[in-house]
């Protein structure tokens, strides 16, 4: 499975809370729904996180029926990009790409971007 821009189906970015900020979605997904999923991923985490005691967590996927969510933590947020079909662990090449592009995403370029609008 290769990825392209144009296959990335819809951008969230969410405070260091797990509270969503910034939603862009595109022609192909014009709908948020997935978003509420990943919030949903994120507060099970931190409660995980606070019960067992647990320390860095960096990546969250979350599988759908036809879709996949990866949500990356960074310094000073989280960011979830969603994207057509199932990415398997065993794509290390293409969790690889996703999370160093997530890494480097702005904000501004989203709202640039022609394949993106902000929801």
């Amino acid at each position: 499975m290769s990825l392209r821009v144009e296959d990335i189906l819809g951008v969230a970015f969410f405070d260091v809370n797990g509270l969503p900020r910034e939603y862009f979605v595109t022609d192909v997904s014009p709908t948020t729904g997935w978003v509420q999923i990943v919030f949903q991923a994120l507060g099970l985490r931190s409660l995980l996180a606070a019960s067992l005691k647990l320390e860095g967590f960096h990546q969250i996927t979350v599988h759908t029926d036809e879709q996949t969510a990866l949500v990356v933590r960074r310094r000073n947020d989280y960011v979830a990009i969603l994207v057509e079909g199932c990415i398997q662990p065993e794509d290390v090449a293409i969790l690889d790409r996703l999370t160093q592009w997530i890494g480097r995403l702005d904000l501004l370029a989203l709202e640039k971007h022609p394949h993106f609008r902000r929801a």
